[in-house]
Parts: C-alpha cells; sequence; structure tokens
C-alpha cells in the first residue's frame, strides 16, 4: 500500500540546505494498522505530506495506494483518506450536508453520496446529530465527523494525523472503538501518528520510528520493547551482598544500576523477557546466598524505546514543544 525508497525532502533557508527527509524507505502492507512515530523536527510531518501528495520530493520515489506522489498526485488523493490535527469540517455548515459535500467532491452522484452519508453517520453513532451545525459538536462528536469524513469515499488508505488529541479518555476510548470497528468491516489500511504513545503500543501492529530524517526502527512495538529497551528487574538486598548479587544479575542482563532505599539496597538490571528471567535470577541469588528482601519486574514503555534510541523523551520532547 506503500513503497517508498530512498526518499528525500530538503528546504533552502537562508541560503543554507537543511535535509528535512534523508531517504527513507518506507513498506506497508494492505490492511496494515502501522504507528509512525518521531521527536519534532524528526522528519515525520515532512514524510507523510510527501505521502499525502502536500509536499512534493527532493528526489526519491514512493508509490501510495498503487500511484506514483510525483506522477500521479490526483491518483494518490482519490485513493486515500486523510484525517488532519484539525477539524475538516466548516462550522457553519450541518453534519449530514458536509459528507454528502465531502461525497460529490469525490465524483459520486447525488444518491450513492447521501446513502453513504447515511452508512457513516450510523457507524459512527452521529445519526442523532445530522441536522445540527458542525459548531455546537462537542470535540469527540468533531473527530467521529472528521473520521467520518475521511472516510466517505471508502479510501483503501486512510493517515490519521493525531486523530486523538486534545480528547479526554473516554472519547478517546470511543474513538478507537469506532476506528478499529471500521477497518475490520472494511480492511483499511491505516496509518497513524500520534504522542499518546500507549496509543501506538496498544493499537499498532508495527511502529516507525523516525529520527533526524532517518528511519531508525522498525518492527512491533512490543519487539522493541524487549530488543532495545528490556524489562527491568529490581531486586532488593542488603549492602553485603552487592557483589555477589550484581556478578548474578550481570549474567544475563545488562545496563546494571543500583540505588539506596529504606529497605536496602536496589540493584536492577535489564533483560529480555523480564517476567520469564525472574524466576531464575531469584533461583541464582538463592544460590549465591544473597538475602532478597523484595523483587519487581518493570515492563517498559514506547518512551523507554525513544529513550534508548534518540538519547531522549518523545513525551519530554512534546511537552517541551507544547
Amino acid at each position: 500500500m506503500i513503497h517508498t525508497r530512498q526518499l528525500t525532502r530538503h528546504f533552502v533557508s537562508k541560503k543554507e540546505t537543511i535535509e528535512a527527509v534523508r531517504g527513507v524507505d518506507i513498506d506497508v502492507a494492505a490492511g496494515e494498522l502501522v504507528a509512525f512515530l518521531g521527536p519534532n523536527g524528526a522528519g515525520k510531518s515532512t514524510t507523510l505530506r510527501m505521502l499525502t501528495t502536500l509536499l512534493p520530493p527532493t528526489s526519491g520515489t514512493a508509490i501510495v495506494a498503487g500511484a506514483d506522489v510525483t506522477t500521479d498526485p490526483a491518483g494518490v488523493r482519490a485513493r486515500i483518506g486523510y484525517v488532519g490535527q484539525a477539524n475538516g469540517a466548516g462550522h457553519s455548515f450541518r453534519v449530514r450536508d458536509e459528507l454528502v459535500n465531502q461525497g460529490r467532491f469525490y465524483g459520486m452522484n447525488s444518491s450513492r453520496a447521501s446513502s453513504r452519508a447515511d452508512e457513516l453517520l450510523a457507524s459512527l453513532d452521529l445519526t442523532a446529530l445530522a441536522k445540527r451545525r458542525v459548531s455546537t459538536l462537542s470535540g469527540g462528536q468533531r473527530r467521529r465527523l472528521d473520521l467520518a469524513l475521511g472516510l466517505m469515499h471508502a479510501p483503501q488508505l486512510l493517515f490519521l494525523d493525531e486523530p486523538s488529541t486534545g480528547m479526554d479518555p473516554q472519547n478517546r476510548a470511543n474513538l478507537w472503538d469506532h476506528i478499529l470497528r471500521l477497518r475490520a468491516e472494511h480492511g483499511t489500511t491505516l496509518v497513524l501518528t500520534t504522542h499518546y504513545l500507549e496509543e501506538a503500543d496498544a493499537q499498532a501492529e508495527r511502529v516507525l520510528v523516525i529520527d533526524h530524517g532517518l528511519i531508525i526502527a522498525d518492527d512491533t512495538a512490543a519487539n522493541l520493547k524487549a530488543k532495545l529497551a528490556g524489562d527491568r528487574i529490581t531486586v532488593i538486598i542488603d549492602h553485603a551482598d552487592m557483589s555477589a548479587a550484581g556478578s548474578v544479575l550481570a549474567e544475563r542482563g545488562r545496563d546494571l544500576n543500583d540505588a539506596s532505599t529504606d529497605l536496602g539496597v536496589a540493584l536492577s538490571a535489564r533483560f529480555e523477557q523480564g517476567r520469564q528471567a525472574l524466576p531464575g535470577v531469584l533461583r541464582r541469588l538463592d544460590t549465591a546466598g544473597v538475602n532478597v528482601r523484595a523483587a519487581d519486574v518493570a515492563v517498559p514503555t514506547l518512551d523507554d524505546v525513544f529513550l534508548g534510541l534518540t538519547g531522549r523523551s518523545l513525551r519530554e520532547d512534546e511537552e517541551l514543544a507544547a
């Protein structure tokens, strides 16, 4: 559904060339749900704008939904849907009218546009709001309308650019219920950008990470967390057991750390599959004569992955930008 090779975009500012995207290779198969993540200024938005034909590439190739973004941008736009960060519907128009107009813009006749609008209104729990003006809708209702607008022409591929930003947890969960149900019914390919890392972790089948204009990671969230961050096993021990315990944890763990606590010394290390590794670690500590007062396993987050990959936290980067 998406196939890019050495896709680049350079900008010239004050006679200085800025390499925003420096040759990315992306492959997204039909039906996938892929999260595309990166810190601010990493090239994420620029790449997304090239894939949606809003910005021409400097070099490289990109085939999106079977059409070339450079030679056939109209073909790309006819096949994709795009839900941007801002609301797409006109505030002074009625909900159903906006959907019908969207269908007409894509070449549907009046009858087909009307029936498709009614289908989406029902699917997204908007039927009761059909005659309401957009300006009277709540934030969650507007985002569901944006989703309906993006799906009006039944696109093969839908780009969701931070679809739940600014929504409360209940409305976010409700929106995702609708997105996943519609995807299951129609097999739509989804490309998601979000700064809610738990959203990408829970929903995406694959995560692409971009930084400094290059793709630096491409895998499932579980694999990225296991390989790049790892579960952290922590044991509370007596100070006298530090050397013996450190040797045991260093056998299979990495990134050994210690800190003083009220109960004793907290000694920790990162392990792949920490929950499975913990019983063996405790057995070896016992054999080594180490008195373990407490033990815990902390499962990493995608933000830990970002920290490991880029040396900075995506969450802190987003908060700083805000």
